[in-house]
């Protein structure tokens, strides 16, 4: 019999901890996850991109209901819960009663609100949850609008730089000397509120907050000094505390937080505490590091395992786009202290460190925090710096004499060293990378994501390549796109995700185009990613598409067309043919060929009948196959276990379904499927882009085949026993293809990039990293599947494809 788990809260850490307790044990607890907010599990630190418009909400949902559904876990969200009964060991919320055998309070913190006259009139906000991220986006909307942040710590810059970008007035009023004092130090901070400032946001310090004036609602801000700023939004961003009061009511051990031991049990042996309201000898917690290290603890003890929590140094970056800053241990100043500093004020770099007898305890950078990680490993390992104290301002690449040997010093770097702070990504990892086939920067920058974001570890991930492999490492001769820019395709991918590029003109302009316009072989790759990293607002340009897809017809060598209706699995009905014959017949089609992936091409249709040929076709509920498309193009089957005497599976049906599914998505090449009932393979699924072949026990899935200028078999991806998993699988391939090959590129040869074994673990292993996948596919067909002659042609054609449209959403529910 399963015992009863209740989660009180659903942030970072339970979800984390959930995650771990589910992979040791998932059919161990009957699990009820309470959260005060209307939604689940969804990554907190991504509220600052979310903000300035680099994220939507759906990119940062780390658990979604599928996921819920997927493990048994009763949700209920939107219900705050009410107290906590330790003698019955229930909990009680306003739906009802919830008994436990363990119980997870994971409530975090709340932000510090100051009580001067005002703080609570409407316009007034905090910056925790994404409910307070919605009210700044609204207040931002407004034209001509202006916001107060108050707090110049960490949350507070990144409310003021994504509301700037979002185009409001925003002044920065903070109570101490500089900005981030508790990371940064006085020099720092004045290059930080010079760069702010360089960017039109206001900075204000040394200024103490005495009221919020207004009527109805906010006006603007009073300062103790007599300062007045207008205001039509004020965030305070001064601090949290650990959300306590639950436990305390229950007569829990509370101090400063909800007090636990090294296994992360509170003083009742059937209730653990994780994340933000946890205190732990005397120490609580706000940076996701120790939280996660929390959680995995966490899931140890509720399955009877060792483990004990341990905190360990963490370093601070900020995440503001184009701003370098790394923070790490204790800079204050003390005896017996004495510092290093680097300044080269051309560049705007500075760097700070702080020495104790010979070992570094503190490091600032800024302008350069290449060798952030490096430094941060030597502050928590302790480590000797009396050998290297001479040359340690300049980094690992100078230490043993005053020539550079930056493989020496990246082998140095012991496993746990943060190379890419932007995703947490470790030496450890990036190796375990290499070990398992990525042999350049692209491969290991699919699979781990490090360098994928700001870019500035690029040159560190090179350099530990370089070190694993050796002579077999060849540091790519970048190609650029065309003769518009300098940059690979890669690069302008990542550069349009981490800078929120959003037009043609935005990546033009942001990344030095050397013509303002661009050409015909980087607008089309321009328009792909554009389309592929903001689905829903980024608005696609059929200029910058080839001639076939702008007229959504491929062009023959005489000039004319081909029109070819998509059949979905090859199948068709009596209607369709007539349909077609009646077609070809009234707009003298001269030829009319039955295709290798089993559908009718009508041959050498004059442009000037593209409109009409179509309405007609459409009103017979035909759509388009977009033949000419970057896109799905077919899904080939053979007629399967329904008439065949070898079929072992539904072959016709799963084609069917999954052409239903993926039609319409745009992406970076053509993309081919089949599905063959038996291993006699009848449908050719072994040299297709995506291939299933049926077998008795289920779905074998391969990936990667050719049949052009190029041959070659699929690898196997997968095997699954049932047809909804295969379905998943497909799915979540098709999108990580989308996501990260090169305009262009096959999956063949993408995958000669990346490596099976990385794709086989994003989209068959990590379930969660599948979901995820999964939903952002699906977010996108909302948008891109729709038939594009349809939305063209008559209001009865249109009319006829709704019910079209209304069962291929069916299909992908």
């Amino acid at each position: 019999m399963k015992r009863r788990l209740v989660v009180i809260g659903a942030g970072m850490a339970s979800g984390r901890m959930l995650e771990h307790l589910l992979a040791a044990a998932p059919d161990a607890w009957d699990i009820t996850l309470f959260n005060a907010e209307p939604r689940g599990n969804y990554d907190r630190i991504m509220l600052s991109p979310v903000l300035s418009g680099e994220r939507s909400y759906a990119e940062i949902i780390t658990h979604d209901a599928a996921w819920y559904a997927r493990h048994g876990i009763t949700c209920r969200f939107g219900e705050a819960v009410q107290r906590i009964d330790r003698d019955r060991q229930v909990v009680c919320a306003p739906a009802g009663e919830v008994p436990y055998d363990r119980l997870v309070i994971a409530t975090g913190s709340a932000p510090v609100v100051i009580p001067v006259p005002g703080h609570d009139l409407p316009g007034v906000v905090t910056y925790r949850d994404l409910d307070d991220t919605e009210a700044m986006i609204a207040a931002a909307s407004r034209p001509g609008s202006r916001a107060v942040v108050i707090g110049g710590g960490l949350l507070g810059l990144e409310a003021a730089a994504g509301l700037a970008r979002r185009g409001m007035a925003v002044t920065v009023v903070h109570l101490m000397g500089h900005l981030m004092e508790r990371q940064l130090d006085p020099a720092a901070g004045y290059l930080l509120q010079k760069d702010l400032e360089a960017r039109g946001i206001r900075v204000h310090c040394r200024g103490a907050t005495a009221a919020i004036l207004g009527t109805d609602r906010v006006e603007a801000v009073k300062l103790e000094d007599g300062t007045l700023y207008a205001a039509d939004l004020v965030c305070m961003a001064v601090g949290i505390r650990p959300q306590t009061r639950l436990a305390a009511e229950a007569g829990l051990t509370v101090a400063r937080g909800i007090v636990v031991d090294d296994r992360m049990r509170t003083s009742d042996p059937a209730i653990l505490a994780v994340g933000e309201c946890v205190e732990h000898q005397g120490q609580t917690f706000g940076l996701v590091a120790p939280l996660y290290d929390q959680a995995k603890v966490a899931a140890a003890s509720l399955t009877g395992t060792e483990a004990v929590f341990r905190p360990v140094q963490t370093a601070t970056r900020l995440k503001v786009t184009g701003v370098e800053l790394f923070s790490a241990g204790d800079f204050a100043e003390a005896p017996g202290r004495e510092d290093i500093v680097f300044r080269d004020p051309g560049r705007g770099v500075y760097k700070r460190l702080v020495i104790e007898g010979s070992r570094l305890v503190g490091a600032v950078l800024y302008g350069d925090t290449a060798d952030g990680a490096w430094f941060f490993g030597l502050i928590r390992d302790g480590t000797d710096i009396a050998p290297m104290r001479d040359a340690l301002i300049f980094g690992p690449a100078y230490q043993g004499g005053t020539a550079p040997d930056p493989l020496a010093a990246v082998a140095a770097l012991p496993p746990e060293a943060e190379i890419c702070g932007c995703n947490g990504v470790c030496k450890g990892t990036i190796l375990a990378a290499i070990d398992g086939g990525a042999s350049d920067l692209g491969a290991v920058r699919a699979r781990t994501r490090a360098s994928a974001s700001c870019g500035s570890c690029t040159g560190l991930v090179e350099q530990l390549l370089a070190s694993a492999l050796g002579e077999a490492f060849q540091k790519p001769v970048r190609r650029p796109i065309c003769g518009c820019t300098e940059l690979a395709h890669e690069d302008v991918r990542r550069l349009i995700r981490a800078r929120g590029l959003k037009s043609m003109p935005a990546v033009m302009q942001e990344l030095g185009w050397k013509s303002s316009c661009g050409c015909a072989t980087c607008r089309p790759a321009l328009n792909f990613y554009l389309l592929a990293e903001w689905p829903e607002t980024y608005r696609d340009d059929p200029q910058s598409r080839f001639v076939n897809e702008r007229n959504h017809a491929n062009i023959q060598k005489d000039g004319t067309y081909s029109v070819v209706p998509r059949m979905w699995g090859g199948m068709t009905t009596p209607k369709e043919l007539r349909a077609i014959a009646d077609a070809a017949e009234k707009y003298r089609v001269p030829a009319v060929k039955v295709t290798g992936g089993q559908r009718i091409d009508l041959l050498g249709v004059r442009k000037e009948d593209l409109p009409h040929i179509w309405a007609d076709l459409n009103a017979a509920g035909l759509v388009s196959g977009h033949a000419y498309g970057k896109a799905l193009r077919t899904v080939k089957t053979c007629v399967g276990s329904d008439f065949c005497r070898f079929g072992t599976q539904d072959s016709t049906g799963l084609g069917i379904r999954l052409e239903r599914r993926l039609w319409g998505a745009w992406t970076p090449h053509k993309v081919k499927l089949a599905v063959s009932g038996c291993p006699r393979n009848c449908a050719e699924a072994t040299c297709k882009d995506v291939g299933i072949v049926c077998v008795d026990s289920g779905y074998e899935i391969g990936v990667g085949g050719a049949a052009g200028m190029d041959l070659k078999a699929t690898e196997r991806l997968a095997k699954v026993a049932s047809e909804d998993e295969a379905v998943e699988i497909v799915v979540a391939f098709v999108q990580l293809y989308r996501e990260s090959a090169n305009y262009l590129d096959r999956p063949y040869r993408w995958l000669a990039k990346v490596g099976l074994d990385w794709v086989r673990q994003q989209v068959v292993e990590d379930r969660s990293s599948r979901t995820a996948l999964i939903a952002r596919f699906d977010r996108a067909q909302a948008v891109f599947q729709k038939d594009p002659w349809a939305e063209r042609t008559t209001p009865q054609a249109r009319a006829a494809f709704a019910p079209l449209a209304r069962i291929t959403a069916e299909a992908a529910e």
